[in-house]
């Protein structure tokens, strides 16, 4: 652990008392004696020291003892349910602090082609799910990898028209920046060859006639999405249902979703309202970039309607570029694209706009997560960040930029500067085939040395939190943090160490997705460790990942999660 990680979580400790109003870690338990208690553990506290503990004691959905197993007689009377942990290891509730859960859930249970890496399997799957829902008027999915089609990700609408030639079919690519679509789909949205691109996207045209070929960049994905049937609220529920049982199962207890509509927030309001929704939940309103500060008004109706119980409305999502794989992101300098000059991507919300929105955001209470992938657009994130700053001060709102995929030197220390969270994506950080194929070619090798730099925002002392940013790529947190260790594969171990001088920790790993995380999402003061007064959320493990390579890390189990002391995945009698 490097120094500036113990004075970020210090810092987060200290802070407590900032957290957002109705926050407020009990003070007092209703009894000495527990509920629960869970003993000769291996119980990784993450508290400011990184202390280890025997046994933590719970009462009333809070723990009340942390210590050895000594200790606990006090708190152990002829109700309390008493486990032996058999060694196991024990950690805080993860968090997860850019997920997208209910369409990533929606996603799972239709058309879903995570689980596929060819066009091949792509197309059995789409022509299965089409034969068992005849009576579906749109085929709607998604998960199919931009590195499949090539340099660009010019998916063909021919493709699809050869299984599905009679229903519009609408598939987002895994990473949520791309839209394959057939020629029916086009048809209902009126593409034709004379239809100009929207300032904040592309429809990819074939190259000698014109005609659009069926791939659609950012936000010419909308041009279609718009005319497609809504989800009915069921589906939104079931598709929620499924993200937080996944969730749970990971150890994970708190998350904060990268982007809201108020048909989001109506979603979590139902599940939290029926005792179903087993997740603390930070939700990003999403800023739409078509319109301009006449929308704040209606992101504080929705702040003040939606924030009660499990949920909390009060952070903006602001989207400031696309990706480097199709050369939307926004970097400082150009794509080398044949053929092209000058390509530095898309901002999507003018910089200066962007200033101006921030601050103003800023002033009326809101936390900012902002997107941003180029060097570019991190800066212009920063940009409008040190505005803000100027104009009200530090109201630690603990804005936050996530991807970041490259920042440029001169920025990296910015962010500890300006009290900005550097949000990363860990399994992203080692040479895949978006990587090797769709992004190195394209960008100068000077570039190329700051890619995903995790390692120097850490020795930097800036907050560092994780998020999986699912349903891009898998929501399990240890195949995360093994690739933020060893800048490979997490599933494929013959891959050699990309860029080791980035790589950090296990307890760097640790802090980022639970005390860093809880500190990201306003929260620290009742999650993120296991200390006396927080909420009882954790996770027992089937291994202690302090003795094991880091190569195995991926291979975790979580046996059991407790949310509010409650078990929402294992069962306490059974470890």
């Amino acid at each position: 652990m490097t120094k500036h990680t113990i004075a970020i979580v210090l810092a987060a400790t200290a802070l407590a008392g900032c957290a957002r109003e109705g926050k407020d870690a009990g003070d007092d338990k209703k009894s000495a004696v527990a509920d629960l208690a869970l003993r000769n553990g291996a119980i990784y506290t993450v508290d400011g020291a990184r202390s280890w503990a025997e046994t933590v004691a719970i009462d009333d959905g809070r723990i009340v003892y942390v210590g050895n197993d000594a200790g606990a007689k006090d708190y152990i009377g002829p109700q309390t349910q008493v486990i032996d942990l058999k060694g196991r290891m024990v950690l805080p509730g993860m968090q997860d602090v850019h997920i997208h859960p209910i369409s990533g859930g929606i996603e799972a249970n239709g058309c879903d082609l995570n689980a596929a890496n060819t066009v091949d399997e792509y197309l059995a799957i789409i022509k299965k799910y089409a034969e068992e829902n005849p009576n579906e008027p749109w085929i709607k999915g998604g998960g199919w990898s931009m590195a499949s089609f090539g340099p660009g990700a010019l998916a063909r609408k021919e493709l699809i028209d050869a299984i599905v030639p009679d229903r519009p079919v609408i598939l987002w690519s895994r990473d949520g920046h791309t839209t394959w679509v057939n020629s029916k789909a086009l048809e209902v949205a009126g593409i034709i060859k004379e239809t100009p691109d929207p300032e904040d996207g592309r429809i990819d045209r074939d190259p000698k006639t014109g005609e659009p070929s069926g791939s659609l960049q950012e936000g010419a994905s909308s041009l279609v999405s718009s005319k497609a049937p809504s989800d009915t609220d069921q589906v939104r529920d079931d598709g929620l249902r499924y993200a937080v049982k996944m969730l749970n199962g990971y150890g994970i207890t708190g998350i904060q979703v990268a982007s809201a509509d108020e048909a989001d927030l109506k979603t979590y309001r139902r599940l939290d309202d029926a005792g179903e929704l087993s997740l603390h939940v930070v939700a990003s309103i999403w800023w739409d970039r078509d319109e301009g500060l006449e929308q704040v008004e209606d992101i504080k109706r929705l702040r003040s309607g939606y924030t009660k119980g499990r949920v909390d409305a009060g952070t903006v999502k602001i989207m400031q570029d696309g990706v480097m794989e199709n050369y939307t992101a926004v970097v400082l300098e150009p794509y080398k694209l044949k053929g092209k000059k000058d390509v530095r991507g898309i901002p999507m919300v003018e910089p200066e706009l962007l200033k101006q929105v921030v601050t103003q955001l800023d002033a009326d209470g809101f936390q900012v997560h902002f997107h941003a992938i180029g060097d570019g657009a991190v800066r212009q994130a920063l940009d409008a960040v040190a505005a803000a700053r100027g104009a009200n001060g530090d109201l630690d709102h603990r804005h936050h930029i996530s991807h970041i995929q490259l920042i440029h030197p001169a920025d990296q220390p910015r962010f500890r500067q300006l009290g900005v969270v550097a949000n990363f994506q860990p399994l992203w950080a080692y040479a895949d085939e978006y990587i090797n194929d769709l992004t190195l070619p394209f960008i100068s090798k000077e570039t190329a040395a700051y890619m995903y730099p995790i390692g120097s925002m850490q020795r930097s002392g800036a907050v560092v939190a994780f998020g999986s940013d699912w349903s891009v790529s898998t929501a399990n947190p240890f195949e995360e943090m093994e690739t933020a260790i060893t800048r490979m594969d997490a599933l494929n171990d013959a891959t050699k160490p990309w860029m080791p001088e980035e790589r950090i920790g296990l307890h760097e790993s640790l802090a980022a997705f639970t005390i860093n995380a809880a500190y990201t999402n306003h929260d620290e003061k009742n999650t993120g460790s296991l200390e006396v007064g927080k909420l009882a959320n954790l996770a027992v493990l089937d291994r202690n990942l302090f003795e094991i390579p880091a190569t195995q890390i991926s291979d975790t189990k979580v046996l059991l999660t407790l949310f509010e002391g409650k078990p929402v995945h294992g069962d306490p009698a059974g470890l």
